[in-house]
């Protein structure tokens, strides 16, 4: 065998044995929905109210909306309006602020939006109940006003939220 078929074979054995054990390591891997579905079969999501100091008009009916896309696509939850819900779920939207977040000359160049929710979750077949709160922090440029940075940023606030909300109640994260 001549050097290189050697050095190939060796990186075809080294790729082989990566992608094998790769997945295996456990350092990067995602958890799927935790729920158990003997028992558990319904979900209500009740509307999430705006309640920060800024109410920024389509947030709270796109967050709900949202959320309530995502548990019917990745769950096997029937979504349901009653209050006999396995899972309930409410919330309101706590902060709406925007703050300085960079400064170039003595002037500001970047600020930064940050969008809070405190979230109730209920499970009422194991009598369990968890609030939490999930923020996350938008920058945009100090050139933008706080409309025109909303106008780029709603699609990312309402997903990355949404995410947020939804991988504290359904996975194991």
């Amino acid at each position: 065998m001549t050097s290189m078929n050697k050095q190939s074979g060796l990186i075809i054995f080294l790729l082989l044995a990566l992608i094998i054990t790769g997945p295996s390591c456990g350092i990067y891997t995602f958890r799927d929905v935790s729920v158990d579905y003997n028992k558990i079969k319904t979900c209500k999501v009740g509307f999430i109210e705006n309640k920060a100091r800024y109410v920024s008009p389509q947030l709270s009916s796109r967050l709900t909306d949202n959320l309530k896309q995502k548990i019917n696509s990745y769950t096997k939850l029937t979504l349901v309006n009653s209050d006999d819900a396995n899972y309930i779920i409410t919330g309101y939207i706590s902060r709406y602020d925007v703050s300085l977040a960079a400064i170039s000359n003595g002037q500001s160049s970047g600020n930064r939006l940050t969008v809070a929710a405190s979230i109730t979750f209920v499970n009422t077949v194991d009598n369990k109940t968890d609030n939490f709160t999930v923020s996350r922090d938008f920058d945009f440029s100090a050139n933008l006003s706080l409309q025109q940075a909303e106008s780029s940023l709603s699609t990312d606030i309402i997903n990355q939220m949404t995410d947020l909300i939804f991988n504290h109640i359904f996975s194991n994260w």
